[in-house]
């Protein structure tokens, strides 16, 4: 069963780390400008996506409550997923754009003003953690506050690699520290997204969750249920990791008593065991239907 006591716990985080990151974006820009540091500015532009993608997040919490429509059956509960989808591919796209941002600085490096950058990088990274904190203490199932915890500790990563090389810059005055950690943390951002739109496409395009084995499902349901000779043609998604849905075919031995009970004692057990609140099972007492 789908937990919108978890949902309004897991909103309530975003907007709040929404509120922190966007009030610091703007600090860590004038920062990023006044030293000249990529790894500020860097940092600042994947604030500004973070802001977006929280905001995007905190608007899927919003959206999946509306209950089942005529035209949305299911209701809107997979709208997280479409925000985690699109939160990885931002990602991707600020790992780009750091990538080239430091070619051209290893090439041709500015001045940066480390003492600057050092007071801003530290700033940001107490606004980081107290927001990832804040994300961490959600649902790490939910693949929508997933992907805003996972923004959040790309910029958690973006403060101390600024932390870092503002303090190389001070002591030893080697300037090209600035884009190289850059790259760093570009690298470690680039995983962490591509791990999320992986998760987030899997659902989307309906694949059975990762741990399901499909096979040692249906013998222990034919095993336990004494009525049913065969399962096939099984189904098995989710609209989200935490709201999966079933269909299948149960072939029956041969006679036997209310074919309701048959299913209910099925439909008992893919819950109890499997955790799907949502079956359909469609009985057979001959051959399969769609055989023919």
């Amino acid at each position: 069963m789908h937990d919108h006591e978890s949902d309004d716990s897991n909103q309530r985080r975003v907007v709040f780390a929404l509120v922190i990151t966007s009030v610091f974006m703007l600090v860590e820009v004038a920062g990023g400008l006044l030293s000249g540091s990529l790894a500020l500015l860097a940092d600042a532009g994947h604030m500004l996506t973070d802001s977006m993608a929280l905001g995007l997040a905190a608007l899927a919490f919003h959206v999946s409550k509306r209950p089942a429509d005529q035209r949305r059956t299911f209701g809107y509960q997979r709208s997280q997923i479409l925000a985690a989808f699109v939160n990885g591919l931002t990602l991707l796209f600020i790992v780009g754009w750091i990538l080239v941002e430091a070619a051209g600085r290893l090439l041709d490096p500015p001045d940066v003003a480390g003492p600057l950058m050092l007071a801003v990088a530290a700033a940001g990274l107490l606004v980081n953690v107290a927001s990832f904190a804040i994300l961490h203490g959600g649902d790490q199932q939910n693949l929508n506050i997933r992907g805003a915890a996972l923004h959040v500790a790309g910029d958690l990563l973006g403060s101390v690699a600024a932390i870092v090389a503002a303090l190389v810059i001070i002591y030893t005055g080697w300037l090209a520290i600035d884009p190289l950690l850059s790259v760093a943390v570009a690298a470690l951002i680039l995983r962490s997204a591509w791990t999320l739109i992986r998760k987030s496409a899997h659902v989307l395009l309906e694949g059975a969750p990762d741990w399901l084995d499909v096979d040692a499902m249906r013998e222990q349901l034919v095993a336990s249920v004494p009525e049913i000779s065969d399962i096939h043609h099984v189904h098995v998604w989710g609209l989200t990791p935490q709201h999966l849905m079933l269909t299948m075919h149960v072939k029956l031995a041969g006679p036997a008593g209310n074919p309701t009970d048959i299913i209910r004692r099925t439909k008992a057990l893919l819950h109890a065991e499997y955790g799907i609140g949502h079956s359909t099972i469609e009985i057979e007492v001959d051959d399969c239907a769609d055989h023919g």
